[in-house]
């Protein structure tokens, strides 16, 4: 008999998580969803609305960091070659983040030109010194 929680989640798992989350978020909003074949795409899926135009979207991850104040995800993906390791950044080749807090079982969506080339993050309660410029709210992007 199979036992809930008892597969261990590597990053894959993770990421096919979040990837569900986010493609199931797109059609409770009643986006088409366009999903490439293989894996050597650039963007994770593509949305349609009603009018026919098209938004390429990279899933990812958000993880809540140890205080509890911002939801963190990489804006770029971790290219591995023995002992090489190289950030790449998606800009150009992709529209939106979609970003999948398992945590708080919330769907983020932010464009890719408002965050940085390697890591972002969206903050859920406010900082120590109460700054408010410059500040990504989760709240905001919430979808």
């Amino acid at each position: 008999m199979l036992t809930p929680g008892k597969r261990k989640r590597d990053t894959n798992a993770i990421g096919e998580i979040s990837e569900s989350a986010i493609a199931t978020r797109f059609l409770q909003l009643g986006y088409m969803l366009l999903l490439p074949y293989g894996g050597n795409q650039r963007y994770d899926m593509m949305i349609e609305d009603d009018e026919g135009e098209t938004w390429r979207i990279q899933c990812k991850t958000g993880r809540i960091n140890k205080e509890g104040t911002l939801i963190k995800f990489d804006t770029a993906n971790h290219n591995v070659t023995g002992k090489n390791r190289q950030m790449r950044h998606y800009r150009g080749q992709y529209d939106y983040f979609a970003v999948y807090c398992e945590a708080l079982n919330k769907v983020y969506l932010i464009s890719v030109d408002q965050v940085g080339t390697t890591r972002a993050h969206l903050r859920i309660d406010a900082a120590k010194n109460n700054q408010e410029k410059n500040v990504r709210w989760a709240k905001d992007y919430e979808i």
